[in-house]
Formats: structure tokens, sequence, C-alpha cells
């Protein structure tokens, strides 16, 4: 016997037991990121790799060491997306979406990345997104981060915080980047080998280490808020002021930057203390030079994603994870030559009670092998048809999880038996 193929290391299944809290984090953007004004677009998970180097910045570790890229039969170089947004701008871009309009989007699905599993982190990981185009304002930062947390909250979440930070303009960014290199150059023999790959090429990611030896090399470093030109400053300030006003907590960190390269003003995270280091839950900001970096007109945007196998932890955590669906009845077939009168009776009632699960049992046995399966199945309720039965119109009802007794009930009258079940 040849041995069983296993799945790739960092590529999970997602089971039956497990799929309801999935359906339960999903569900929620969708009916959230809805009420706000945001139309679901669906994107190719395969792009060109071009599109990630020119949009998420060659030197990032994405590009260097963590996309899947591969050549096509046409030689074409391809890249399963390691994220979301790039891809979205793109769509956005060639479909003519941002045309003399302000499009809202939305997305889901997997991505991938070739990085060390843990936690709440897999080479195959899902993600959901939303992206807000041509707007330019403070007022569509509130609103991106006040859904979020809206989001959050729905998800039953708690014990969350908000941190912001706002990395000025290209220009301002890249006098605020002289200051850093300047400094770092200094701590030179503190420095990781990360840091010392990033010190000319993206020093702001710096910033972001993750290194607890180089915490107090970055505490020192110049502080990017005081770097920031005087428009961005305004922006920042009135984001706060509107945030205030929605009793949004919120805290500013000035090291705050983010992992990609095409984020540029209001940036944001929710973090929770409960998933270890990989503590970001949703994260986004601004991105308005992207648009034309991937070949259009200048165009303002911002936009979040967030890990959904995060949010699935997190959600089974706090216990707000719905219980796995059960049927509502078992169908047990009395005798073999029944099963026509049984499937036709299974398809009436699907007809009658859209909201009903009525699983038929399948495979044949004996009358107690079946109320077997009906118990293992979960259904609350066993509907016993047999011979005598049939002849007299009816159905035997058996109650598999309390203490009614078992009582004959005419076919005509099962849907009114059935339908608090329906409406559970």
């Amino acid at each position: 016997m040849s041995e069983s193929i296993q799945s790739i290391r960092g590529f999970g299944d997602v089971l039956p037991a497990e799929s309801p809290v999935w359906q339960f984090v999903e569900e929620t953007f969708k009916a959230e990121l809805k009420r706000y004004g945001f139309d679901e677009i669906r994107l190719p998970i395969v792009e060109k790799t071009e599109l990630f180097a020119r949009s998420i910045g060659e030197v990032t570790d994405i590009v260097e060491k963590e996309m899947y890229t591969f050549q096509d039969r046409n030689g074409d170089s391809l890249t399963l997306r390691p994220e979301g947004t790039a891809g979205c701008v793109r769509a956005a871009l060639q479909r003519g979406l941002l045309h003399n309009a302000r499009p809202r989007l939305w997305y889901t699905g997997p991505m991938f990345r070739h990085e060390r599993p843990q936690k709440g982190r897999c080479r195959q990981f899902h993600q959901v997104g939303a992206e807000a185009f041509g707007l330019s304002g403070p007022d569509i930062d509130a609103e991106m981060i006040l859904m979020s947390g809206r989001i959050l909250r729905a998800l039953g979440l708690q014990n969350l915080r908000l941190e912001i930070n706002n990395l000025g303009s290209k220009a301002s960014r890249a006098a605020y980047r002289e200051q850093l290199v300047s400094y770092f150059e200094g701590q030179a023999d503190q420095l990781d080998e990360d840091a010392r790959r990033r010190l000319h090429s993206n020093p702001l990611r710096i910033l972001d280490t993750k290194n607890p030896a180089m915490v107090d090399v970055v505490r020192d470093a110049p502080d990017l808020l005081a770097a920031i030109d005087d428009d961005s400053r305004q922006h920042f300030e009135t984001l706060q002021q509107v945030l205030g006003a929605a009793n949004q907590a919120f805290t500013v960190n000035s090291r705050l930057v983010r992992g990609l390269d095409y984020y540029g003003g209001t940036v944001f995270e929710w973090i929770s203390d409960d998933l270890g280091a990989q503590g970001t839950v949703l994260a986004g900001g601004r991105y308005d030079t992207l648009v034309a970096q991937i070949g259009g007109r200048a165009t303002p945007a911002i936009g979040f994603a967030a890990g959904i196998e995060r949010l699935v932890a997190l959600v089974e955590a706090a216990g707000t994870a719905p219980a796995p669906t059960r049927p509502h009845a078992y169908l047990v077939i009395g005798d073999p030559d029944l099963l026509e009168e049984a499937i036709a009776l299974a398809e009436r009632l699907r007809d009658a009670l859209p909201g009903l699960q009525l699983e038929v049992n399948a495979g044949g046995g004996s009358m107690k092998s079946q109320l077997r399966r009906a118990d293992r199945s979960g259904a609350a309720l066993a509907l016993l048809l047999g011979h005598e039965e049939v002849a007299a119109g009816e159905v035997t009802v058996k109650d598999l999880r309390g203490q009614a007794e078992q009582a004959r009930v005419a076919m005509d009258a099962l849907q009114k038996t059935l339908l608090p079940l329906c409406t559970q």
C-alpha cells in the first residue's frame, strides 16, 4: 500500500466543524461593508510578478523572500498574490472603475506567502479587504477606521486597541528618510542584519522591527510625526478630532509604518494581545501614489485588510462563534421499496419550508442503524416512513433531543410540525 499524500506545510484544510465560524466572520464583514456602501469585486489569484514588484516594493520581505513566483509555459513571470490591494487597484484601473467615479470595493480570498508557519499565520492564508478610491480627506480615513471597528465589535471581539499614525507626504518622508539614515549609520553596531540591509533602501521599515534587541535604538530614532509636512499634520489632527467625536479610543504610535512601500499619510492597526507575537488583527492606511505607480492617473485611496485565520482564532477564544449547523430532521426510510415516496416527500417539504434542513437517509440499512445515523447527525427529529405510514398518509415523528412522545402526524400537517424548527 502506497503512503498517503499529505497537505503541504503551511497549506491547511478548513474542516466541516470549523466552517461555521469562518462563515460567521465572512458574512459579518459582508453585511457591515454593504451598510457602508462597499461593493464586492472578485479578483484572480495569479497576477504578473511586475504588479507586486512595482507596488509592494522590490526591497520588501514579501517581494525579496516570500512570494510564490514561477514562469508559465509562455515564459511570463507570474505570482500567487501575496496581498489584495495591488490586484484590486489593477482591476479598478483596467476595468475603468476609476473613470469619473469613487468606487468602494471589497474582496476576500486566499493569499500566499512563503514564510514560517505559526499560530494565525500560514503560507496560504485568507484575507478580507476593503478599498475606497478618489477621496483625499480625513473624513474617509475616519469612516474606514470606524467601520473596521464596528466589524470587529460585530464579531464579538473585545480587548482590541487602535493605533494610528501619519507617514506624511512623499517629500516629507524623503527628508525624514535622510534623518533616519544618518541616525542609524551612527548606530550601525546595534543594527541587525535586516536593518543593515534596509538602511539605504527602505530605512522606515527599521522602525517596524520585531527584534527585541532593536527596541532601544529604534526608540531613540528621530520622531516621524515631528518631520511630517503641514498638510499631513492638519489632516492627522482632523482625523483625531473626528475619531474623538465618535467616541473611538485610539493611541498615536509614531513608530507605526506598515510593511508595504505604497503606504503614505494615514496608517492604522487594530491590535490584540491574545495572538502572541502576531498581534495585528486588521490594518490599513492611505496609498495615494499607488494608482499612478501601476499606470493610472494620480488617485487618492485608502484601504484595509484583515486575516481571517486570526479573526477565527479570536472569535473562538471569545466564545462568540456560532454552533455548527445540524439538520432539523432526518428522514428514516423503513423499506427500500419506499425510496421514491421518501424522496418525493422530502422535496415537497423543502419546497414548502425554504429554511428546512432535512437529511434523507442514503445507503440503506435497518431501522435501528438509520436511527443511530439520525442521532449522530444532530437532528432534532427523526421522521420515520414505513409501509403503515404510507398507507395511512402519515409520518412517525420521533423526538431525538427532548422528552416528547413519538407520534404519528398526517403528511399534510407535517409542515406545521417542522415550521418552528425552521424559525429558531
